[in-house]
């Protein structure tokens, strides 16, 4: 039986933060419940396709799926398990931000979550306010403290660099902040100003301030010291974690696993497709029994882009690629599809091998929108 991953898509929110494009709005309980009830169908409806495949980790991801009623999510999970074989063991993560963390929602993750990723993104109240959030350091607090207390023991913070106004030594502060509640794994990501957000209308209009190209490259350099530092291990360019809490979904989007996207707007990889799902929430009520009438944009994979893809997402990891997993995927050697681009960038500096393991240096690591596009196949 082959191994997949399941994400189930919660777009509402309390309130959208200015720098957030993804798919979430915030609704009424009604049309809370009623998205539950649409989530459940589409479920069902992958019953047949799931026959032969096992399911090793699951990820609720929003907008914010703490918000949902814990009732619903307990039918959620009772339909996954209805229609999926989820492994014991299986790495089930959801996503929740601090000021949503209550008691009910404490104990449906008790009863059907063994990972928690709690949306931070930094230690300053300032910073906080800029980003629109709804919460701050002290709710962060409180929050990772009931967390604990009700039996996680796999906890992600999700911190943010390059926020409007912040300095290095900000920076630092957070990471600081966040090493001392000793969370199991770090995600620091580095703010990107989408279009369609509050930050991009800034931006236009010449009111967002961000930090130079310089404070950036301080503070990546400052998330790599501290976190490693103090026992966090980098396995992908913005993601740290202690010893044996690796995210196992987010491996498998980096090792091109397969994986369904349930609900509105989630993408899937599977089988040598790829296709996401209607973000028309009137369509998906609807239409969410059948998955197929939901489904947009699908494509079938070359051999072609699936090396592309092989190369972007794996060389974000610090392992790399091993040329004996490279050979046994796509048919051929990775030293006979790229030597000369591998020999050539080994020789800049950007890129390192060992045995037949290739992996990035730190310096490919700052340049790596550079180095990945050599990979490119004509």
């Amino acid at each position: 039986m082959s191994d997949i991953g399941l994400y189930l898509h919660f777009p509402f929110c309390v309130r959208k933060c200015a720098y957030c494009d993804f798919l979430s709005f915030p609704a009424t309980e009604e049309v809370k419940r009623i998205y539950a009830a649409a989530l459940i169908r589409e479920i069902r409806g992958y019953a047949r396709a799931a026959k032969g495949h096992t399911v090793s980790t699951v990820f609720l991801g929003g907008g914010t799926p703490s918000i949902m009623p814990a009732r619903q999510m307990k039918a959620i999970f009772q339909a996954l398990y209805d229609s999926f074989e989820i492994l014991p063991g299986a790495e089930i993560t959801m996503e929740m931000n601090p000021g949503t963390v209550n008691e009910s929602n404490l104990t449906f993750v008790f009863d059907h979550v063994n990972r928690v990723s709690l949306g931070a993104q930094s230690g300053n109240d300032a910073e906080l306010l800029a980003l629109g959030r709804i919460h701050t350091r002290r709710d962060v607090e409180r929050s990772v403290q009931l967390l604990k207390d009700s039996g996680v023991k796999n906890l992600n913070l999700d911190l943010m660099l390059g926020i409007p106004g912040q300095t290095a030594e900000e920076w630092r502060s957070t990471l600081r902040w966040a090493i001392d509640l000793k969370p199991e794994h770090i995600s620091a990501y580095s703010l990107q100003v989408e279009d369609g957000t509050e930050f991009r209308r800034l931006q236009k209009a010449g009111k967002l301030h961000l930090p130079d190209e310089d404070t950036e490259r301080e503070m990546a350099a400052l998330t790599v010291e501290m976190l490693e530092g103090s026992g966090y291990r980098q396995y992908e360019f913005s993601n740290y974690a202690k010893e044996g809490f690796l995210c196992r979904h987010n491996v498998r989007y980096w090792k091109r696993g397969d994986y369904l996207g349930l609900g509105l707007g989630a993408s899937s990889l599977f089988e040598g497709s790829r296709w996401h799902n209607t973000r028309n929430l009137e369509h998906y009520f609807e239409h969410s029994s059948d998955p197929g009438q939901i489904v947009r944009e699908m494509e079938q994979l070359d051999r072609r882009t699936e090396i592309e893809e092989a190369m972007f997402l794996g060389l974000r990891m610090s392992e790399g690629i091993e040329d004996a997993e490279f050979e046994a995927r796509y048919g051929l050697s990775v030293f006979s599809l790229y030597g000369e681009i591998i020999e050539r960038q080994i020789a800049e500096g950007v890129l390192l091998r060992e045995g037949n393991r290739i992996f990035l240096s730190p310096r490919g690591i700052e340049v790596s929108n550079v180095v990945l596009a050599d990979y490119l196949l004509d």
